[in-house]
Order: structure tokens, then sequence, then C-alpha cells
């Protein structure tokens, strides 16, 4: 079963016009389902992105956890809403992931991870990453005091994904893909400027090279390195709000088959043995509407 749950969002749309929306996309049916069509007006309209659409999407269980830019949203499989969850310091959130027993969402914002608790539904930890232009430092505060940082959003930062080493963390401005170990935080690898989905993978990194739009795997050793070019469409006219080829989000089936997103809406299927794309389905033309995130979708 080859199917995942996506997350979009459409840049420049005006209130009362979807601004993005959840898809459900079978590969081997070439199906989309599209259970949330998202229109809420009480959201910043300013700017290419700002408040619009749906962000990072987790699954844990049988729950379905969406970020949008201030809130996280929890979901049953069949698409019911269970919960909102607020929190003071989140803000222009992006991606999202499941580890152990906590969500960890980016807040953009204020260049900080929040910590969901799956148990108790409680943001109960956070994490602000500090530079002074050449070094990194990470710091803690209490989500659920008055004594956090201020919404500066000097790193950008729009991706994090955790495993046994630690807290990997990525952004427009952080140079790179930085590494938390629990005691300190530090440059793990250089990334091209705009990259997007950093995150460890195999012996290398795997992420959307967003300006380059190719989706790129590559090791210390260049053995197995390969970049593949995402689906362009002919007489697709770029406008000053997006552009095609914009390269964001991804998830693995395995070690070899990859989803990727990129604009206009479109998903892709990646095999980085063959180091080619297999097949891309399409949602929309509109060049404004923009993939976000994608999950591995669990259920039948």
């Amino acid at each position: 079963m080859v199917k995942i749950v996506a997350t979009s969002v459409v840049r420049g749309s005006s209130p009362g016009e979807s601004h993005g929306g959840m898809y459900v996309i079978d590969f081997e049916k070439e199906r989309v389902f599209q259970p949330i069509d998202w229109k809420s007006t009480n959201i910043d309209w300013r700017g290419h992105g700002g408040d619009r659409g749906l962000r990072g999407v987790a699954i844990d269980n049988n729950r379905i956890f969406v970020a949008a830019s201030d809130r996280l949203l929890e979901f049953n499989p069949n698409f019911e809403p269970i919960a909102c969850y607020r929190n003071p310091y989140l803000k222009h959130c992006h991606a999202i992931q499941v580890y152990k027993q906590h969500l960890f969402v980016t807040s953009t914002a204020f260049d900080s991870i929040l910590a969901f608790n799956l148990t108790t539904n409680t943001f109960d930890q956070a994490f602000m990453v500090k530079t002074d232009g050449r070094n990194f430092s990470m710091g803690q505060f209490n989500p659920d005091s008055d004594e956090g940082p201020l919404p500066m959003n000097k790193l950008h930062i729009n991706s994090v994904f955790c495993e046994k080493g630690g807290m990997y963390i990525a952004g427009l401005k952080t140079n790179g893909l930085l590494l938390y170990n629990g005691k300190r935080i530090g440059l793990s690898a250089t990334l091209p400027a705009g990259a997007n989905n950093a995150r460890p993978f195999r012996d290398g990194i795997l992420f959307n090279d967003t300006q380059s739009n190719t989706l790129r795997y590559a090791t210390r050793s260049g053995k197995d390195d390969c970049a593949i070019g995402v689906p362009l469409f002919p007489n697709m006219d770029s406008s000053k709000i997006a552009r095609q080829g914009f390269g964001r989000g991804l998830c693995a089936f395995s070690d070899t088959l990859i989803a990727a997103g990129s604009s206009p809406a479109t998903v892709a299927l990646y095999d980085l043995e063959q180091k080619k794309m297999l097949m891309a389905i399409n949602i929309s033309k509109d060049i404004r509407d923009t993939i976000h995130a994608l999950e591995v979708w669990p259920y039948n």
C-alpha cells in the first residue's frame, strides 16, 4: 500500500477562498481524496504565505496531527475533528514529528521547537535555537510561562527530525543541518540555500534542494549521491507570488522509495536506487498551490 497524506498552502489567496487543504493520495490507484478544504478566516492574510494553509502533518496510532500557523489540530482517521491545541509560543509553524511520547513542532516565529506531550495533551517543553552569527546554542523555556522568547524569526526554522542520536533542526538561515544531542548544538552538515525538509537518511542526508528544483540525497563519501529533478509543467507562468518546482514535503516508504512534494501541488515518487522519478500525481495547476508536508498514510 503506497499512500500518503499531504497538506498544502495556497499563497496569495484572499479571505473566503481556500488557502490550503489535506489530501490522501493513493499512488497504486492514482487517486486523490480531499477530506479537508481549509477556509478559516481567523488568520493573518499579509505576505505570500502569511498564516495561510495547513503545515506539518504527523500520525500517532489513530491520532492525526496537523499544524496550522498558530495551532495544533487533531483528527481521527476519518478526518473528524477531535481537538485544537494552542500555545502563546506557537506562530508560523512548519514541520512536526512524533518521536516517542512527544510531538515536536517547529515554531518558526520564535526560533523554537515546542514539545507536545501525547499522554497529557499539553506543551511541556520548549527549545529555542540561539546564534551570535557564528556559533549556536540551545536554550530551554517553559511554554506555559510568560518568560519565553520574543517572536524574532532570526533563523526561519522550518524542519525538525528526532532519532536516537538527537534532534536535527534546519532553517533558511541556519546554513545547514543542526544537531542537538541534549547538551550542545552544532552544525551536522552543510546545506544549499533554501533547502527544505533536511533529515538524516541511511548514511547521509535527504532533503529538498528547493532552489535547484531537485530532491537530493548526499553522503560524506559521495558514493551513492543522487539529485532527481521535480516535475515541471509546460506553459506554466510563474508570478511574483509563487513559482513552479518549489520543492517541499518529504517522507520515506523505505530505504529507497521516497515521496516528495512540489508546486503547483504535485507529489512524486522517487527511487533512490534507480536514481529516477517513478511517477507524479498533480492535484492542482494553480501556481500558488504548494505542497507543504507529507506523511505515510497507514490506514485503509
